[in-house]
């Protein structure tokens, strides 16, 4: 969003119709001053402009933070001269977004126009904020012009009119006297103030006159001591000024001579300055540059003046580089770090972060160094309260975010009231608990068994034993925190640490009885175990120590003995998917010619094969096993470990002992997110044996779905537990996968059997519609041969396929004007689930 090259395209719409429909150019266009016959033909406009405000509205009531919404309601409202609305809705984009230069300028206009002189106080509080929120020397003039044409104390030149506008003239030189390009507008504006008020000075009060001379004299000399353009034609300018005032100098001479050797060292400073910053004076006034080159080039520019080491010069670059970059975070948190770093002016400070707050509100960091800025200038609880409060109601890209806000906010409550702030005791601990509560209603949900929950709760606890002086409080944040991450074996111990610190050891053993026979991640189990053990060592009795021995030996020996049978199943897995590889690649090399044939073919294949039918059920049986393993093989080659060339450029990552019985499926994951990034994720649960991203065949891009195989049920477990959870700001969906197993007909069978099932299913199909339409469109009435399959059932069938015949085609060998009769050695049409029982024993 580049608020000022739209804006500026806006007012100059406006101008341009404004200046068609007024004699002077600033007046609104009013419709209730238009003829009859005008009103007449501008109705329908008049109604277009009306549906397209209602919808405007509409738009801003659900949606205040629309910046081109408020942008082109104001233009249209200026356009129909609805002067009420058009004031509220400045003031309502005002209150969530600053106002571009030209907008404030246009505000100014409309209100002088609408009011008059007695509107005089109201435009001049607009001029006043409009120079706050960008550094525009064009609206400083149109500002101070203003003053001089309207204020009556100032025009009449009057002691109090005059120092009014004196003090505003030295605003304007602050804030941009030293702009290199524009600068030297303000000065000239202020001698020529200067000069008026000379003019006014009886010509008898020569005291008078010569220290409203000396004034002048001393706006020349301060001008012609700062790098500004055209500074050879202020030293002509002022040597004939001098001339005026009766001294002799060469007023046709750009040189240094006859002038004082102060003004002309300063002069020669100046110039030299000057020259110094031509070049980068040039190239941030490009024009047909991308914006990233211009900043660039600021960033240059700026890197010059810190070099140069005047913090007044580097400050006036960076407003100008924010007023033609208003939401470029990267300038915005650069300029609030040299300010903290060199500058450390309060006020200053509390005006630049409320600025690029309001430019950039979605940046945390930026409110966080706001608070901060607020806390070292001593700002009142109130308003860091209130710029708390703010913050809270931003959207960031990234739960951390909020967190660090709630942290900063409880860091700074700590320190004051350890440091005896805030008078008439209105900071106390109340505040600190108010606001962790806050926390942990607001992040709880999104930071389910994180080490971002783990450190705020710890932080309370320790808050409520250390500074509230409150040990059930302290407990009851610790009990609050094990019910949201009871599986996290670091909460345990944050907890007891606590207690044993206290010299609370009684309450320290029932926690380690309570939490050793839970199942952790990883070695957590083992490691409460042991961790009970060294702490009866070190606080208990021997009774106590016996004991503990007693309670944790069996459940060592248990965790001891389920590990063994972990990695032997493992090494099991391993073993007979590195055995079936090999197989496999023995079958491929004595059948290459058919590997290379395209699945289109190996089906068509396939279909004519069972065309020809089945002996016997053994050797139906038989097709299914070579089905199933084929099918099984062909699935083992996504699953097996990828060479190291493929692992280089692959989101497929393993480590050693890995086993696809332990697999979590996640979807809804961001899509640049790759496979360190979810390991990451379930760092805190641990175990990650490989991480499998999907992609798209065609693109190669992610599909935002993986497979996370871990070493065993326990990690599994656990990182289901993390299922809702953000990642890159979205929610995962996680859930357990068994992708060796597959549900039909009520009954577990293995993946690859039911693989190959679906597949011999659709070549039995494809042949049976083969062979139907074959013997339709050859009008045979012939009933084909029975044949029979050795099995138990004794089940007949009438030709090679007619078990896979479609319900809706009639049986092979019966005429269209025959009604179906079940003969002898005939039978009804077998339904899918029957013909399906004939080959799955029970």
């Amino acid at each position: 969003m580049e608020i000022d090259s739209e804006d500026k395209t806006l007012e100059e719409e406006l101008d341009d119709e404004d200046n068609n429909n007024n004699d002077n150019g600033d007046q609104l266009q009013n419709p209730k001053l238009r003829s009859d016959s005008d009103s007449d033909s501008d109705s329908e406009d008049e109604s277009q402009q009306n549906q397209e405000l209602k919808t405007l509205e509409t738009e801003l009531s659900s949606n205040p933070a629309n910046y081109d919404s408020h942008a082109q309601y104001i233009k249209l409202l200026r356009k129909m001269g609805e002067i009420d609305k058009l004031k509220q809705a400045r003031e309502a984009m005002n209150t969530v977004f600053p106002l571009s230069p030209d907008m404030w300028r246009d505000w100014a206009k409309d209100e002088a126009s609408i009011s008059g002189p007695e509107g005089f106080a109201g435009v001049e509080k607009i001029y006043d904020r409009g120079v706050f929120d960008y550094l525009s020397v064009s609206l400083w003039c149109d500002y101070l012009n203003y003053i001089q044409e309207h204020d009556p104390s100032v025009r009449e030149c009057s002691l109090d009119g005059i120092s009014k506008a004196r003090n505003l003239f030295e605003r304007a030189l602050t804030a941009a006297g030293l702009h290199v390009a524009e600068g030297n507008k303000i000065w000239e504006l202020y001698r020529e103030f200067e000069q008026a008020v000379l003019h006014t000075i009886d010509e008898n009060d020569i005291k008078a006159k010569e220290l409203q001379v000396q004034r002048i004299r001393n706006i020349f000399h301060r001008q012609l001591s700062v790098p500004l353009v055209n500074l050879r034609s202020t030293l002509l300018a002022y040597k004939a000024w001098e001339v005026e005032q009766g001294i002799d100098l060469d007023a046709k001479s750009s040189e240094v001579d006859g002038i004082s050797s102060h003004l002309a060292s300063a002069y020669q400073k100046a110039m030299e300055a000057y020259n110094a910053r031509a070049q980068h004076e040039e190239q941030i006034s490009m024009q047909n540059i991308s914006d990233t080159e211009k900043i660039q080039n600021f960033m240059n520019y700026l890197k010059f003046e810190k070099s140069v080491g005047d913090p007044a010069r580097v400050q006036v670059l960076y407003e100008r580089a924010m007023a033609d970059f208003p939401i470029s975070i990267d300038l915005w948190l650069d300029y609030t770090r040299y300010l903290d770093r060199t500058l450390k002016v309060g006020n200053v400070l509390r005006d630049v972060y409320s600025r690029a707050t309001k430019n950039c509100p979605w940046i945390g960091e930026l409110w966080v160094q706001y608070m901060l800025s607020l806390e070292r200038g001593r700002a009142p609880e109130k308003e860091i309260s209130s710029v708390f409060e703010k913050s809270l109601q931003c959207t960031f890209s990234t739960i951390e975010e909020y967190l660090n806000l709630f942290l900063t906010r409880v860091h700074g409550l700590r320190r004051r009231i350890e440091c005896g702030g805030e008078v008439n005791g209105v900071l106390d601990y109340s505040l600190i608990r108010e606001t962790f509560q806050h926390a942990s209603d607001y992040l709880s949900p999104h930071l389910k068994n994180t080490d971002g929950l783990l450190r705020l709760y710890a932080y309370w606890a320790r808050l409520e034993m250390n500074l509230g002086k409150d040990l059930v409080a302290a407990r009851r944040v610790w009990e609050s925190l094990l019910k949201i991450s009871g599986s996290t074996l670091e909460a345990w111990q944050g907890f007891i640490a606590m207690e044993t610190e206290s010299g609370h050891i009684s309450e320290a053993r029932s926690i380690y009885k309570r939490c050793f026979s839970k199942r952790f991640p990883g070695t957590g189990s083992e490691d409460i175990c042991h961790s009970w053990l060294r702490f009866e060592e070190e606080f208990g009795t021997l009774e106590a120590f016996d004991h503990a021995i007693q309670k944790v030996t069996p459940r060592l020996e248990e965790l001891k003995l389920y590990r063994i049978q972990q990695e032997t199943k493992a090494s099991a897995d391993q073993s007979e998917v590195s055995g079936k590889k090999i197989a496999h690649e023995k079958r491929k090399g004595g059948s290459t010619a058919t590997d290379k044939e395209s699945p289109a073919k190996r089906q068509k294949q396939t279909a004519q094969t069972q065309k020809k039918g089945y002996e016997d059920r053994d050797q139906l049986q038989k097709y299914e096993v070579n089905e199933a393993q084929e099918a099984k093989i062909d699935l083992e080659k996504t699953d097996s470990a990828p060479d190291e060339k493929q692992m280089k450029g692959s989101d497929v990552v393993r480590t050693k002992g890995y086993t696809d019985q332990c697999t979590v499926f996640i979807s809804n994951i961001h899509f640049k997110a790759n496979s360190e990034d979810i390991r990451k994720f379930f760092s805190d649960v641990g175990g990650v044996a490989s991480i499998r991203i999907l992609h798209d065949r065609n693109t190669g891009k992610s599909r935002g779905l993986a497979y996370v195989d871990f070493v065993d049920d326990e990690h599994l477990a656990a990182a289901i537990t993390k299922n809702k959870q953000l990642l890159f700001g979205k929610r995962l969906s996680i859930a357990r996968s068994d992708p060796k197993q597959n549900r039909r007909d009520g009954r577990r069978v293995p993946r690859e059997q039911a693989f190959a099932s679906d597949r011999r299913r659709h070549n039995w199909e494809s042949a049976s519609k083969e062979y139907v339409d074959t013997h339709n469109a050859s009008g045979s009435q012939e009933a084909p041969q029975t044949a029979t399959l050795k099995s138990d059932d004794n089940i007949q069938f009438r030709g090679k396929n007619i078990f896979a015949v479609p319900r809706n085609v009639r049986t092979l060998g019966l005429s269209a004007n025959k009604s179906k009769t079940v003969e002898e050695g005939d039978e009804k049409p077998k339904s899918n689930d029957e013909f399906r029982k004939m080959f799955i024993k029970e």
